[in-house]
């Protein structure tokens, strides 16, 4: 018997919308992901913990569930173990024999038979009860890390999900890294001790942090000088009205640098620095899911766009963390990493610290430290750099369209 056409037409769109996954598919498996990641029960994920192993069968599981090929040196789990040196000038030592501190990679692969591989990469390890790079000044408590990065990490499952569906050009390589709070430990040593032929990655995407999306829509983008195509593509995908701030240089505190370092193109996307940010309150109930399902998406229309190019060009980018400043006070802000306008904008103000004692609050933008014009954020951090524990000075800031000066004591 033969099917009418348009019966069979219906069928095919019916067989073509089940091969992707849909934006509720992807809220429900968000939500999931992230609350069980960020929950107490994991104890905040440090490196060498029982909740770090919990969180990495977790992400084992899940990619075993989407179908993807083990590609750790156990299954799929890639373990690795640091000696931490004594003395903080010396580097931590990172490889697979010694005592010390055990953490574990975990890495799934699709393999399309293609010659070249993307890496996308997160890090899920986090600050376990703070006793190190916590900005809490309470009693310990558990630091869940549900955007640093159980957002990161259940983007990273959710795009695993999806290009799991789609015929590609290119084979997949997913990351999820440890240790990237105590140094890129995780990367690094994956960088190094690749588990595929490092000349075939082609470039890699690290997310780490992209669950608060703000109302701006606004989407910090990170090395974009380190291939030519990058910024002509981002443009052209960005069918969402992203607002995107982008930087060239393909050094940052995240896993992408340790890419960037082996000569391969990388972007890391970031949603923006919050109060919450290294403290027990970034828990799950803040994430904006519904911001990272549009992340989520333009990863995935960047995928699809360069899925016929050839391997991209890499480019060295000027890295200017050699010449930023050195300061020894604070004024106790937490600055807004996505604004682009002239100044320092606040997002965030911490109680007790000169800048919360002189009524800043979160939203002000300092346009004048002392005799220094702020425009930017390396001029603030200029101006900083020239106190010393005891100085005061006079701090201009702008509160909507009202200017305020104010005298801080460091």
């Amino acid at each position: 018997m033969k099917m009418p056409l348009f019966v069979l037409v219906i069928a095919l769109i019916a067989v073509a919308c089940t091969d992707f996954t849909t934006d509720k598919e992807l809220l429900t498996g968000l939500k999931q992901d992230v609350e069980y990641l960020a929950s107490d029960d994991l104890e905040g994920r440090a490196i060498g913990t029982d909740g770090e192993v919990l969180a990495a069968r977790y992400i084992a599981d899940k990619f075993k569930e989407i179908g993807l090929e083990p590609k750790g040196t156990d299954k799929y789990f890639q373990v690795f173990r640091v000696n931490k040196p004594t003395n903080p000038h010396e580097q931590a030592v990172i490889g697979t024999n010694g005592e010390g501190i055990a953490g574990r990679n975990v890495v799934g692969f699709i393999d399309n038979g293609k010659p070249f591989t993307i890496v996308l990469g997160a890090h899920y390890d986090h600050l376990g009860y703070g006793s190190e790079g916590s900005l809490y000044r309470g009693e310990p408590a558990i630091h869940n890390g549900a955007d640093d990065n159980a957002s990161g990490t259940a983007a990273l499952i959710q795009l695993a999900r999806i290009l799991k569906e789609k015929k590609s050009d290119y084979n997949y390589l997913f990351i999820a890294f440890s240790g990237e709070e105590n140094g890129l430990w995780g990367s690094n040593y994956f960088s190094k001790n690749a588990t595929v032929a490092v000349d075939s990655l082609n470039f890699m995407i690290n997310m780490d942090m992209v669950g608060r999306l703000n109302k701006e829509k606004s989407l910090a983008i990170n090395g974009v000088g380190t291939s030519p195509v990058w910024k002509d593509v981002l443009n052209k995908i960005n069918y969402d009205s992203l607002k995107l701030v982008t930087s060239e240089s393909g050094v940052g505190p995240s896993d992408h640098t340790s890419f960037y370092l082996q000569d391969i193109p990388v972007l890391h996307f970031f949603t923006g620095q919050h109060e919450d940010y290294h403290k027990p309150s970034d828990d799950a109930d803040k994430i904006n899911y519904e911001g990272m399902v549009k992340v989520i998406r333009f990863i995935e229309r960047l995928m699809g766009e360069l899925d016929s190019k050839e391997k991209l060009e890499f480019t060295k980018t000027q890295d200017n963390s050699g010449d930023s400043p050195r300061f020894t006070v604070t004024l106790g802000v937490v600055p807004d990493y996505l604004y682009d306008g002239e100044g320092m904008r606040l997002d965030g103000v911490t109680d007790g610290k000169p800048a919360a004692m002189a009524g800043m609050q979160k939203g002000d933008v300092v346009i004048k430290m002392g005799d220094s014009t702020i425009v930017d954020m390396m001029s603030y951090m200029r101006a900083l750099s020239a106190f010393t524990p005891g100085d005061e000075t006079t701090v201009q800031y702008k509160r909507g369209d009202q200017i305020s000066t104010v005298k801080v004591k460091f």
